[in-house]
């Protein structure tokens, strides 16, 4: 099958590659010209990191982010995303890129993902090309399209919890107290029942109680590791809540949901990838 010969949309699709191997970049783009001539290449992003920042400010119309970058993976920049994306235009159809075997992609095929294995095949990315514009034209097609908003992001949030590895068993025990610096010369013993969310800060994690905020250096991720499941959730790629401590979560008129807590102001913002956490509050 000529994998141009689905009507598409009658507007420009525009797509956007991030790579950083600029030789395997162009190899890619050089395929999807010729498969898919009236395509628009957007400038590479030769990063995650510049990927999500040209998706901003860019708006295309599929992004195919390779999964193994530096600095930030095609995950990680999917999953940024998807958080930063403010609703005002379709959101990317993405494919990943990737140099994994065989298995490995067996879990994308079951994510319902699309992706191109490196080195890249003309007939596997034929087959790409027209599921695309298959997509892109049955939601031009529609009054209300699959991929737009809330919905694309939804779809997208259930296919990248199928992606990414559940959370080991941590080896180190249960945090019950944290010992968190406070200014230059003092150490703060916070019982972790406490604790209204943390959130990371560059190298840093804040620990933010009612009595005030303290800094530990350690990763959001090992810390997660040690906190019980069932009463901290990680909400976003750089927060942790204590659910114990919430009161609402409310969905704002941009259709992201942010939870209150419990004796603060704070407003906390809910990544797509974790808004099924709190469908029921």
């Amino acid at each position: 099958m000529n994998a141009t010969s689905t009507e598409r949309p009658a507007r420009t699709v525009r797509a956007l590659i991030a790579e950083d191997e600029p030789i395997l970049a162009d190899v890619l783009a050089q395929a999807l010209r010729q498969l898919w001539p009236d395509l628009e290449l957007l400038p590479i992003a030769a990063n995650g990191v510049a990927a999500v920042e040209a998706a901003l400010s860019l708006r295309p119309d599929i992004l195919f982010l390779d999964i193994k970058m530096p600095g930030q993976t095609g995950l990680e920049a999917a999953q940024e995303l998807a958080e930063r994306w403010d609703g005002g235009a379709a959101f990317p159809l993405i494919v990943f890129v990737t140099a994994y075997d065989g298995y490995a992609v067996q879990a994308f095929e079951q994510a319902a993902l699309d992706y191109v294995l490196k080195p890249v095949d003309a007939a596997r990315l034929a087959r790409t090309v027209h599921r695309l514009q298959t997509r892109l034209a049955a939601d031009a097609a529609s009054a209300s399209p699959a991929w737009l908003g809330d919905d694309g992001l939804a779809r997208l949030a259930a296919q990248m919890r199928a992606l990414l590895p559940a959370p080991a068993t941590p080896a180190k025990a249960r945090l019950n107290v944290i010992r968190a610096s406070v200014g230059n010369n003092m150490v703060r013993l916070i019982p972790v029942a406490d604790v209204l969310y943390f959130q990371a800060l560059d190298k840093y994690v804040e620990v933010v109680t009612v009595e005030g905020n303290a800094l530990i250096r350690v990763s959001l991720k090992e810390l997660l590791g040690q906190l019980d499941s069932a009463q901290f959730a990680q909400i976003s790629r750089s927060c942790i809540a204590n659910l114990q401590h919430l009161t609402a979560a409310r969905r704002e008129d941009n259709g992201r949901l942010t939870l209150h807590v419990r004796g603060t102001a704070a407003r906390l913002p809910v990544s797509p990838l974790f808004a099924h956490l709190f469908r029921q509050m």
